[in-house]
């Protein structure tokens, strides 16, 4: 079965994660990726480690299944290969500083000249307008002006960044949405047209509840450490042994807790009779609670809960989430095959499809792998020419 999106053609101009990550999703999802690399060096991320026999595994992560081509941009005839490969392709993605694919003479405009259908998507820090526009952006910057990083963390602490990169990998889900919508029009109307997004925007747009509440309430969120905002008890908690994740978001729930945790009265305690009312108290409500989990094991409340249908988990460490249950029976670990490294492992798509098949197949390619293959299957030089290509140095 092929993915759904088998017989698309994308030309990644990306070159950091945002970019990256946006392309992977669209290859998982069976599109063909022609990754353009600088030959000297290639993708910044192939020197982040950690490394398996030379191979980066940063870089695998995010460029699996994806051909590299080795293009000069700085040289014209590499950047006239780019705008030939512009007329065989479906959609463009590019993450540099906006204008910069402009000045190359590859931005939107060039590219629409040559195909008048092409989808032509932009991922850049803040956008292509507004004041901040031209300023360079990395997770971490995006993370702190977002209000992400004021709202994370525990109460009057250090502000703490979130463990992932949440600035990057936020705008790709958005700009791969965006790049989907646009194909779907141009089924409908023929024609292509420039998505761009800001990782800015795009986190402030993740940020629902806190802007709910601060646009509408004048509360400025702050840190809530282990606890949900707005519902109790809903957090991490302790227990004899460790810790647990309680979600109780509803009052039957909450009822539902009482009697099995053998605490009947606070089922009928007035204080906290509703969400509201136990959020309004819930530091007191957090000491009465954790004298009682500490009573037992993880693992004894996770089945004595469940038994009573109240949500409840673990907090995992990363190789307990790859050894769980309910991840390899999605299949969500995944091997692939490196022409160095041999054997890795990789995380697999979340998507699931009736009839399609999604998922990475390949690991992620040597730098300039596929320049010849692509240049004679796609855009039909002859050996001569690739020769004086490399030879130019447009291509490595």
């Amino acid at each position: 079965m092929a993915g759904p999106l088998s017989g698309v053609r994308v030309l990644d101009l990306t070159r950091y994660l945002a970019g990256a990550y946006t392309t992977m999703i669209l290859g998982d999802l069976g599109a063909e990726i022609i990754k353009i690399e600088n030959p000297d060096g290639g993708d910044f991320s192939r020197q982040v480690g950690p490394f398996v026999e030379q191979t980066s595994t940063y870089f695998l992560s995010v460029n699996r299944d994806k051909k590299s081509v080795s293009v000069n941009l700085k040289n014209p005839d590499g950047r006239a290969l780019i705008l030939d490969l512009v007329e065989k392709v479906d959609i463009v993605v590019e993450n540099f500083r906006p204008g910069t694919v402009a000045r190359l003479g590859i931005g939107y405009d060039q590219a629409r000249k040559r195909n008048e259908s092409i989808i032509y998507a932009s991922c850049s820090g803040f956008g292509q307008t507004g004041p901040y526009s031209k300023k360079p952006a990395f997770d971490m910057l995006i993370q702190g002006m977002a209000g992400t990083i004021s709202i994370t963390g525990e109460p009057d602490q250090p502000p703490v960044r979130v463990g992932f990169s949440i600035g990057d990998i936020g705008a790709a889900l958005f700009l791969s949405t965006g790049i989907l919508s646009a194909l779907h029009k141009r089924h409908q109307t023929g024609c292509g047209e420039w998505v761009e997004i800001g990782m800015l925007d795009a986190q402030v747009a993740l940020l629902e509840n806190a802007f709910s509440r601060y646009l509408n309430t004048g509360e400025i969120p702050k840190p809530e450490g282990r606890r949900h905002p707005v519902a109790t008890p809903m957090q991490v908690i302790e227990t004899r042994d460790g810790y647990m994740c309680l979600a109780i978001g509803t009052d039957e729930q909450w009822q539902g807790f009482c009697h099995a945790a053998g605490q009947s009265g606070w089922a009928t305690d007035a204080r906290f009779r509703t969400n509201a009312e136990r959020t309004q108290r819930r530091d007191k409500l957090e000491e009465m609670l954790r004298e009682v989990t500490q009573t037992r094991d993880t693992n004894d409340w996770i089945t004595l809960l469940e038994s009573r249908q109240i949500p409840v988990g673990p907090v995992h460490t990363v190789d307990q989430v790859v050894d769980d249950p309910q991840i390899r029976a999605r299949n969500m670990i995944v091997d692939v095959e490196d022409s160095k490294a041999g054997h890795l492992r990789v995380v697999n798509t979340p998507l699931r499809f009736s009839d399609s098949e999604v998922g990475p197949s390949r690991a992620s390619p040597d730098l300039g792998e596929h320049t010849e293959d692509v240049l004679r299957e796609i855009l039909g030089r002859t050996d001569d020419e690739i020769a004086n290509l490399v030879a130019s140095g447009a291509i490595g």
